[in-house]
């Protein structure tokens, strides 16, 4: 049965879709909430992407699973040195920019894999990212199996995402490049904790179409105040495991079941679980952590308007100007 209002979608089969996705954290956060919570990222790309038609195709999940992490890896690899991570960025993005045309390999290295690879520059390469990674592929073939037994169902239909041609995706891949190698570039240079966060929102909000641009921006720093709020007041309470794992069935089971939406809401559930899972780990206040999250994504979505609105923008205005000039 399916709920909707506006640009708002419910589906309270996929809510318990993603209650079953959470069955493994629930079981262990009495016992160990940080494991749990590590495990709950894992099933997060099943949970965001959302359920394949047929069951031949839901193979996919264990394989973006797979991508995840090795962009994670890719990522978390780079940050141990920065002028390299920043100049990596800026090649990736033209690079994935270019295959986005050709290959459907190419959309999911531009935006799935790259943004990845953006947010890995939080986590230094250790044997905690190295569990990370794991988690992400473990708990993607734990959803795949359990997408399996969901009944298949009609494919509902999708306009197909606005991609430029030629000069003009050249033109995009070079900006989206500085714009994430620009968010980099910051979080080294004023020695932040989580500098992919920043870049991560940039490579997760900027989009070759301006009204795309806008519209996720918007979204997704509303959607990341909501879930960082949530998760700081979480804190407050010095929740039990037991009252973890009933939050992570929550968050889990909205996330599925609001896949559909329009609204761009699902980054407030994977904010309230990333975060949940750094302030369960951290001697940081959550007012602190609070404040870090949302700054830093603020200053992503900044950078992906200056980068992807405003500078193609000018671009167009002095282009027939100078065409006025030469006539």
């Amino acid at each position: 049965m399916m709920a909707a209002r506006g640009g708002l979608t419910w589906r309270w089969s996929r809510f318990g879709l993603g209650v079953l996705y959470a069955v493994p954290p629930i079981a262990v956060a009495p016992f160990d909430p940080a494991l749990a919570l590590a495990l709950s990222i894992g099933v997060l790309p099943a949970a965001v992407i959302g359920l394949p038609p047929r069951r031949r195709a839901r193979s996919a999940i264990p394989v973006l699973g797979a991508l995840v992490a090795l962009g994670l890896l890719l990522g978390a690899t780079l940050s141990l040195v920065p002028i390299f991570a920043v100049l990596a960025l800026a090649v990736l993005a033209v690079l994935a920019s270019m295959l986005a045309a050709r290959e459907r390999a190419g959309q999911l290295a531009l935006t799935l894999v790259l943004p990845m690879v953006g947010i890995g520059l939080s986590f230094p390469l250790s044997s905690t990212t190295l569990l990370l990674a794991g988690a992400i592929v473990t708990g993607s073939i734990y959803a795949w199996l359990i997408a399996l037994l969901w009944p298949e169902h009609g494919a509902g239909a999708r306009a197909p995402a606005a991609m430029p041609k030629g000069r003009a995706l050249l033109i995009y891949g070079i900006l989206l490049g500085a714009a994430a190698g620009t968010a980099a570039a910051i979080g080294f240079a004023t020695g932040v904790e989580h500098v992919g966060w920043a870049t991560g929102a940039v490579l997760l909000v900027m989009r070759p179409v301006r009204g795309q641009l806008v519209l996720r921006s918007v979204g997704r720093a509303a959607s990341v105040l909501i879930g960082a709020l949530a998760a700081a007041g979480f804190a407050l309470l010095s929740p039990s495991g037991a009252v973890i794992g009933l939050a992570i069935g929550v968050a889990l089971g909205c996330l599925g079941a609001v896949q559909e939406s329009r609204w761009y809401v699902a980054p407030a559930f994977t904010t309230f679980l990333v975060l949940t899972l750094l302030l369960s780990t951290s001697a940081e206040s959550p007012t602190a952590r609070f404040l870090e999250r949302t700054l830093e994504t603020f200053l992503g979505v900044a950078l992906a308007l200056f980068f992807g609105a405003l500078v193609p923008a000018l671009l167009a205005i002095r282009r027939p100007v100078r065409a006025g000039v030469t006539e």
